[in-house]
């Protein structure tokens, strides 16, 4: 598959079969967040795979329940001061970004669905997969085979968003 075919054809799912990822699918995906770039190549993060059911039912509790129903869920996890920090900017989330990112395209390419979670009571996570007080957990998708065809959402065009030089609002 070409690349932008991948690109193209990551989407947010959200409906998932009940079928089990192979490991070494897992494995191939995390191998892609692996290979990400980061600052100063600092690596500061740390992919907790939740396999169990009880487990992801408490992943789920913290703020999206229905992540539950996926056969895998995936919570990215940085430590924060391993990364620099530049003004106000804290360079463990662009990190993170760009590891679940590749971690997200590989799995589209793989047949793989992900939908990147951002909202949940951090605190409860945490306490669910033993992660350390000195981490934080940034984001998580769930991991599955889609159960349907994901809905294309609406993508500006290109010309609305760059320009050269100079910003200009199109």
């Amino acid at each position: 598959m070409e690349f932008m075919d991948v690109i193209r054809k990551r989407k947010s799912v959200r409906r998932f079969k009940p079928d089990p990822v192979p490991e070494e699918e897992i494995k191939y995906i995390l191998e892609a967040a692996r290979l990400a770039p980061s600052w100063a190549n600092t690596q500061c993060w740390h992919f907790v795979v939740v396999t169990d059911q009880d487990v992801k039912n408490k992943v789920g509790a913290a703020g999206n329940r229905w992540i539950a129903k996926a056969p895998v869920i995936i919570v990215a996890c940085a430590e924060p001061t391993q990364p620099g920090v530049k003004g106000d900017q804290h360079y463990y989330m662009l990190d993170i970004g760009i590891a679940m990112e590749h971690l997200m395209l590989a799995a589209a390419e793989r047949g793989l669905g992900t939908c990147w979670i951002g909202w949940f009571d951090e605190a409860k996570i945490k306490e669910a997969l033993g992660v350390p007080e000195n981490m934080r957990v940034v984001a998580s998708t769930p991991l599955g085979y889609p159960s349907e065809e994901a809905i294309a959402t609406t993508r500006k065009s290109l010309e609305q968003i760059f320009s050269y030089n100079r910003y200009e609002q199109k």
